[in-house]
């Protein structure tokens, strides 16, 4: 892995790899719905797709058929901490992937009939995620979690708040957000890491140097959320603080969830649906964020079934905090291993993995580096690390059964 810091402060990385004759090109922000003020939430989200609806020379066609000509796919994506602009191109078409992404963060076409047609998009968006039970009670954890503040709310906003985006907001969101300090050029495939830094030197001129305000630090509050969505499923999903990317606890905690539902050998998945029938999905999972996380467990189950479920995932969870096994250590750290590897195979995979180290860590974090780190969790820093997440407060979300029915 190879990187460049511009005097404009833009990061460019790279990694190439032997053998494989196409490139993953990304810009990647540390921007997303974390940064937005209540009034404009899902502005973060809104830019994203504004910026295909025409940049530099293109129009929204021509944006298309321009990255379509060459065999190439141009998207883009928004969580709550992040948002980024990639292209899969064959390697003698990463100039123009550089420049398509160059043009849609630095020069979009701002049309006030555009926004209105793509803020009918994002309603649209907003909508079916709203009918599907299993994706919004993750929304309703996370504002459980995080209440009245910036980590809790929706990446995709409200139909008040995305009603009240104008052009103007638009504009200043990409001056104050899109800043050379706070984003990163990220190259793997069949790439030539001077070339890269050459186009990014031409492209990337009219960045604004500086970076992006830090976010508010993030609280954990813990509460109930429960959704009146119509669903012929009961719905359950817990959430507990858990430590950060950066923390020293941040691989024990993620071996912990793994051990408990992160796979059909789980605790989860082996007591809950295959030994009593309880539920057909159950799982648990951490995500991480600059300065905390969340522990979460989410399970489907039948209505006539679901104060049981609930009941035995409260039972296993703690039960795991003090039994988990020394093979069952071995089993997720293997897990983990094969995971990093097996995704860092593709063009894709490397990009992603690099881009995350920067934007995490300010430096580029060698693989080995990581799986050393898994291999240091034993069994004592497992089992203090779930204690630790299950003795703080908690949220919980629940849809088709009355939050009581869950404790």
């Amino acid at each position: 892995m190879k990187l460049t810091t511009l005097s404009s402060g833009l990061r460019v990385a790279s990694r190439q790899m032997p053998g494989i004759e196409t490139a993953a090109v990304g810009l990647y922000a540390e921007t997303g719905s974390r940064y937005e003020a209540a009034p404009l939430n899902g502005i973060a989200h809104l830019f994203e797709h504004m910026v295909f609806k025409g940049a530099g020379g293109r129009s929204a066609r021509d944006i298309s058929e321009a990255i379509e000509d060459v065999g190439g796919d141009l998207n883009a994506s928004t969580d709550r901490e992040t948002t980024n602009f990639t292209a899969s191109v064959m390697a003698e078409h990463i100039p123009l992937g550089v420049e398509m992404i160059a043009d849609l963060v630095q020069r979009p076409h701002f049309n006030a009939g555009e926004l209105e047609r793509e803020k009918d998009v994002v309603l649209q968006e907003l909508g079916e995620a709203r009918d599907t039970p299993n994706d919004i009670i993750f929304d309703d954890l996370q504002s459980a979690a995080f209440a009245e503040q910036a980590l809790g709310r929706s990446v995709l906003g409200t139909e008040e708040s995305i009603e009240a985006i104008q052009v103007d907001d638009l504009e200043a969101w990409r001056s104050s957000h899109y800043r050379a300090g706070s984003l990163t050029l990220v190259a793997a495939g069949k790439v030539d890491h001077d070339r890269l830094v050459d186009l990014a030197e031409k492209h990337f001129a009219d960045l604004t140097a500086g970076s992006s305000d830090t976010p508010d630090p993030a609280r954990f509050t813990g509460g109930d959320r429960v959704g009146r969505t119509s669903s012929d499923q009961a719905h359950l999903a817990l959430g507990f603080g858990a430590p950060g990317q950066t923390h020293e606890d941040y691989y024990a905690a993620r071996l912990f969830s793994d051990a408990v539902g992160g796979g059909m050998s789980s605790r989860l998945f082996q007591q809950l649906r295959e030994e009593r029938g309880l539920a057909y999905s159950v799982y648990s999972m951490l995500q991480p964020w600059a300065d905390t996380g969340l522990f979460s467990i989410y399970a489907a189950t039948a209505r006539r079934q679901s104060a049981a479920a609930a009941q035995l995932i409260e039972e296993i969870l703690a039960d795991a905090a003090e039994t988990i096994t020394e093979r069952e250590l071995q089993r997720v750290r293997t897990q983990a291993r094969a995971g990093l590897l097996m995704s860092l195979e593709s063009p894709w995979g490397q990009a992603h993995y690099v881009a995350r180290q920067i934007q995490t860590y300010g430096r580029l974090v060698e693989p080995a580096e990581v799986i050393a780190d898994v291999d240091k969790v034993d069994l004592d820093r497992i089992r203090a690390a779930g204690r630790a997440m299950l003795s703080g407060p908690r949220a919980r979300a629940t849809i088709g059964f009355p939050a009581v029915r869950a404790a």
